[in-house]
């Protein structure tokens, strides 16, 4: 299968030239020149099987020059052992008879970003080798909480790669930070920016486009590449999950064969839910498509609109993950909308680079009023949320899952559509101690890791053995970079 560019397509790649680009040289986002379906048996083939071999059977739709033992192998070491503390790897939590928590956040660093990045250094490692590429791979990567501490778990040590992770200067948590800071690995480096994510995330774009920056680390040895969800070696395995999840669903006997469900996804970059939107494109019988946003709702007005307008108020809230006004993967959606209108992206993508702002076609409108649904909510709405999901169903969640489910029973109050829904929870509640604990009614919260015993005290609910390990963990990096001068972090770090 062959890979275009978002803003050219002509521009073709395999798909390990592809996953070891990251970026394409136009600046666009590598996706494929055509979607796959499943074949009409891909349900009953996978319902028996085990994510793994789920996995394997949606990947290799993609990755033609990938052969199945090659996958095999690689989801085991990805999803097997004992990396994630469910066997199930995704498992489902019924939440009741007619909506489903799809929980994402079993892996190491427990938040759904492991679900990609424990497999994207698998295929980055056997992209190189299908390409002949000798140089060392850099990863820089741009992370609102989460991304970071999976892309740093997920390459260290991996050989002929070094990483380094930017996260916006007091826009993590608590935890979140900690988990990056204490990164262990000779090949790692963490650096704190000023500014949002949108800083960290527009200056790592940046450093890609920067040909300079290119010819120099060429001369040392070093390309760069990317753990984002720009690369598309992160969003495929997104892709796995939603098709496993419908399995299950079937599995359980909660839906009959063919049924539709909706999908309800927090989302501020927009992977996620596009993760979704493939997984419907390729024949899952999924509904609407229900995007779910806190404070920063740019995608919830341009899903209403048509218009996108990053120029706001930026808002660091409980879901920080979240808290994002320029959705990278969005870009992918508006191809995919346009049948690939590689001209009207690259107009769009001038217009939010120069302005800020772009308003899509009345058919790219109607296109998204189809397929999407969406709505916001406060960090009041959200603390409201948590409490509701513990007192009457006893189920812990996090600040992003709680904004899913606040945006869920919004849309079903609007439109009575009462198709069964499956919830993507993000990450574990442990992540947010704070922000769960002040939900649950206790204000004098715990300094440090002593908050996640605080938390597990009250609630009864374990917690995570990689979190609980932060305890006896030392902080390692403490740099921090104005935006513009992060390309000294890398030229450092690179000599």
């Amino acid at each position: 299968m062959n890979y275009v560019s978002t803003r050219n397509s002509g521009l073709n790649m395999s798909a390990a030239q592809a996953i070891v680009k990251g970026l394409a040289p136009d600046g666009g986002l590598m996706t494929p020149g055509v979607l796959p379906r499943l074949p009409s048996n891909a349900f009953s083939s996978m319902k028996n099987m085990n994510y793994q071999q789920r996995m394997v059977y949606v990947m290799g739709q993609f990755l033609s020059e990938f052969s199945a033992a090659e996958l095999s192998r690689y989801a085991a070491a990805a999803y097997g052992g004992n990396k994630f503390s469910d066997p199930a790897v995704a498992p489902i939590h019924a939440v009741d008879d007619n909506t489903f928590c799809l929980e994402l956040w079993h892996g190491p660093t427990c938040a759904f970003k492991d679900m990609a990045l424990q497999m994207l250094p698998h295929l980055l490692s056997a992209s190189l080798e299908k390409t002949l590429e000798k140089k060392t791979v850099c990863i820089l990567t741009a992370t609102s909480g989460d991304t970071g501490k999976a892309a740093l778990e997920g390459f260290c040590d991996v050989d002929k790669t070094k990483i380094i992770v930017f996260y916006p200067k007091d826009g993590v948590s608590d935890i979140q930070e900690l988990q990056m800071v204490t990164q262990e690995g000779g090949n790692v480096n963490v650096c704190s920016v000023i500014g949002n994510f949108d800083d960290a995330q527009t200056g790592v774009k940046k450093l890609f486009s920067d040909k300079e920056l290119a010819e120099t680390l060429a001369q040392r040895g070093y390309l760069l590449s990317s753990a984002n969800s720009i690369n598309w070696g992160r969003v495929l395995p997104q892709v796995v999950y939603y098709v496993s999840a419908y399995c299950d669903l079937l599995k359980e006997g909660r839906i009959a064969v063919g049924e539709r469900v909706n999908v309800c996804v927090p989302t501020g970059n927009f992977g996620n839910i596009l993760a979704a939107y493939y997984a419907k494109c390729m024949g899952v019988p999924i509904g609407k498509l229900i995007c779910a946003s806190n404070s920063n709702n740019v995608l919830t007005d341009f899903i209403e609109t048509g218009v996108y307008d990053r120029n706001r108020k930026f808002y660091n809230t409980l879901s920080p993950s979240m808290d994002i006004l320029v959705s990278s993967n969005l870009e992918r959606m508006l191809f995919e909308l346009s049948n690939h209108n590689d001209a009207l992206v690259r107009d769009y993508m001038k217009r939010l680079n120069e302005t800020g702002c772009y308003e899509v076609s009345e058919s790219l409108k109607k296109a998204l009023h189809t397929t999407f649904a969406s709505g916001c909510c406060s960090d009041e709405q959200t603390t409201a949320a948590i409490a509701k999901m513990w007192s009457e169903h006893h189920y812990l969640i996090d600040p992003h899952t709680a904004v899913a489910f606040h945006v869920l029973e919004q849309y079903r109050g609007k439109t009575g559509d009462s198709t069964p829904c499956l919830v993507a929870s993000t990450a574990s509640p442990f992540k947010f101690c704070a922000a769960v604990l002040h939900a649950l009614g206790v204000s004098d919260v715990k300094a440090g890791t002593d908050i996640l015993d605080q938390l597990s005290e009250l609630t009864g609910v374990e917690v995570p053995a990689p979190l609980a390990a932060l305890k006896n963990k030392q902080r390692r990096f403490s740099g921090v970079s104005e935006k513009e001068h992060m390309i000294d972090q890398v030229l450092d770090m690179l000599k």
